[in-house]
């Protein structure tokens, strides 16, 4: 049977340890306290997932308000052990609604990451990915080189010949002033038709996670950032959260030298794997334009659980649907 234990976000990393697991730095205790930062975002509580009283699973929630209601945000969780089959990942999603429902009346609906699609609804906004590209930076330069396939060997290889950029850890200089590494962003959301979140969103967050979780590297020429990453770190585990280029640049596969650069010094900090956060596949077409570039750097792509909205308050979740059905609509 399915049971739930309440702990805090300390408590839960520490019975993550005692069982061997790394969580996701989203499930971590110093996420929550930079989650809490932030206008409507508020952390609402942890979780064990335990089976006959043994922890099978960990989930860390964050109250988002938006629009004038509630729901909790559990970015790669629940975090199993093991990965689960369809029913007993099902019954520990009843577990977490049927306490939800039971401590705060306020909650709409849940937005986990789950394997198993039945009993819940597609998520209603941001765009969720069922497969990523993970590098094994493990063993020195040469050995990530090697793992690569051989069009990423190429590029690597080329872009170590001709590109003239020069590539370093500058989370120090990120901290101090974000403004150079900003700018390129806003170019990069010019270019790609995005518009990028306020500078003061980043500057909150490599400062609140630290240089221990978070670092920033770029590549510079002529002393001129031309692009660059933010990523995060907890154990041995990294993930390339954000990353900006200037156009001007992107025939000197500056990306390319850039991100096997950050392996290499991620790899001598002693990470072991390098995530590069989502591929497109059948459930997530429109990310398919992200796989030539990421999935070049590894031999193997690796599945994880997607994104999926759990309603509590169901009449109310179906009216949020239906909205969502007349706005695109109308856009169309």
């Amino acid at each position: 049977m399915i049971t739930l234990q309440a702990v805090t976000p300390a408590e839960l990393e520490q019975a993550a340890a005692e069982r061997g697991v790394t969580l996701p730095i989203e499930q971590t205790a110093i996420w929550a306290t930079y989650q809490a930062d932030i206008p409507g975002r508020t952390p609402w509580g942890a979780y064990l997932i335990q089976r006959d009283g043994e922890t099978v699973a960990f989930i860390s929630l964050i109250d988002f308000e938006t629009h004038g209601y509630h729901y909790l945000r559990s970015l790669h969780g629940p975090t199993w052990v093991a990965k689960p089959d369809e029913a007993e990942e099902r019954e520990a999603v009843e577990a977490l609604t049927k306490a939800v429902h039971a401590k705060d009346g306020k909650v709409a609906f849940l937005r986990i990451d789950l394997w198993y699609a039945d009993g819940t609804k597609p998520v209603l906004s941001t765009v969720p990915y069922d497969q990523t590209v993970v590098i094994d930076v493990t063993g020195g330069d040469d050995a990530i080189l090697t793992r690569m396939k051989r069009r990423g060997r190429r590029d690597v290889r080329k872009a170590l010949r001709e590109c003239p950029a020069e590539c370093a850890d500058e989370t120090t200089q990120a901290l101090a002033d974000f403004a150079e590494y900003y700018d390129v962003m806003v170019e990069t959301g010019e270019r790609d038709g995005f518009t990028p979140a306020p500078m003061s969103d980043y500057e909150d967050m490599i400062g609140a996670l630290g240089e221990d979780h978070c670092r920033v590297f770029a590549a510079r020429i002529d002393g001129r950032v031309v692009a660059w990453s933010i990523v995060t770190v907890n154990g041995a585990h990294a993930v390339r959260y954000y990353a900006g280029m200037r156009s001007e640049v992107m025939r000197l596969h500056v990306t390319d030298k850039l991100l096997y650069q950050e392996c290499c010094m991620l790899g001598a900090r002693g990470i072991a794997e390098y995530d590069l956060m989502g591929i497109g596949s059948d459930f997530a077409p429109s990310l398919k334009g992200l796989n030539e570039f990421k999935t070049k750097f590894t031999e193997e792509v690796t599945p994880v659980a997607p994104g999926r909205d759990v309603p509590i308050k169901k009449a109310f979740y179906a009216s949020l649907c239906a909205l969502q059905q007349v706005r695109r609509s109308l856009r169309k």
